[in-house]
């Protein structure tokens, strides 16, 4: 039996919060639960059965600590909101919601966006080695480039590492035009645009020329010992089993190190394993080391990016 209520919202603002562009939020909600939702000044009316109204209500309650203070609702809140409902896990999710990260240069404010990102932040503060293993999008890289940067700026680390293999596209780095930093600088753009988010770009080069930020290839990471330090190993799906293991013991006293990477998205060539792949059957279960996994669910680039995904998944069943 269909019925209808009405819930009210504190103003205008926290109302063009939740309902968000175009109403995309209203058809978000739509899939997620059947309700028809139509918003009338400062009134949300809500139609459908009495189990889809209370199911659609709960999800904007537990969204409550966003809209209300005027913040943007997305469709990963939504989902992530939904999902916590579902499993029994709303505490928790209003704890990510409460819980800034950082805040950038901008002004915006750093947090977990799904229960999955928010146990890889809790991995991240309780264990010297955490990977996390997930498809584009879901902020691996992002998310650890936030805590080395807070890590460093509180003084808990002298100075960040960021690392990845450089086998995209097969190119080989004596092949490609100009200097050393030249030629690596393509493949470590994203992790130079997670730091800019942090740090003034300014004062990166100098930062870089005193070693307390280092961003160069796997390869001249060997013969090394990492200590004082916050290193992040990126696309580490692309790492050969031997690399793995060589960066993975360059972790010295009083270091983290986070790798991150998508099993599915490998560059090496076919008769090769990635080192990733071996690390998660090696080390699974070793105390000290955890590891996180991040699916289409948590995904928080532009809506098609998680249906992409999701996809591919179904094709590769």
């Amino acid at each position: 039996m269909t019925e209808a209520r009405v819930f009210s919202l504190p103003n205008i603002d926290s109302a063009v919060a939740l309902v968000g562009m175009q109403e995309e939020n209203f058809k978000t909600l739509h899939q997620l639960t059947g309700a028809k939702l139509v918003l009338r000044g400062q009134d949300l009316h809500i139609d459908g059965s009495a189990e889809t109204i209370d199911r659609t209500i709960a999800i904007i309650e537990a969204l409550r600590s966003i809209w209300q203070t005027g913040r943007k609702v997305g469709r990963v809140d939504i989902r992530a909101a939904s999902e916590s409902i579902e499993h029994g896990h709303q505490e928790e999710f209003r704890g990510l919601q409460e819980q800034v990260l950082a805040v950038s240069r901008r002004g915006d404010q750093i947090r977990a966006k799904t229960l999955a990102q928010g146990r890889y932040i809790r991995n991240i503060r309780h264990n010297d080695l955490t990977f996390c293993i997930g498809p584009a999008g879901t902020g691996k890289t992002y998310l650890a480039a936030v805590m080395a940067v807070q890590a460093l700026l509180r003084g808990d680390c002298e100075r960040l590492v960021l690392t990845r293999p450089a086998v995209e596209a097969g190119e080989k780095l004596g092949f490609l035009p100009g200097d050393l930093q030249q030629k690596i600088d393509p493949f470590l753009r994203p992790l130079y645009d997670a730091l800019y988010e942090f740090i003034d770009a300014e004062k990166i080069p100098g930062m870089m020329e005193k070693g307390t930020i280092e961003v160069a290839p796997l390869a001249y990471m060997r013969g090394r010992t990492l200590s004082n330090a916050f290193v992040i190993v990126d696309e580490a799906q692309n790492t050969t089993t031997s690399q793995m293991k060589m960066v993975l013991t360059r972790l010295g006293f009083r270091s983290k190190m986070v790798v991150t990477g998508d099993v599915t998205q490998t560059d090496l060539p076919s008769h090769q394993t990635s080192g990733l792949s071996m690390a998660r059957k090696v080390l699974t279960g070793v105390d000290g080391i955890a590891f996180c996994y991040l699916s289409a669910t948590d995904v928080v680039r532009h809506p098609l990016v998680e249906r992409i995904v999701s996809a591919y998944d179904r094709h590769e069943i």
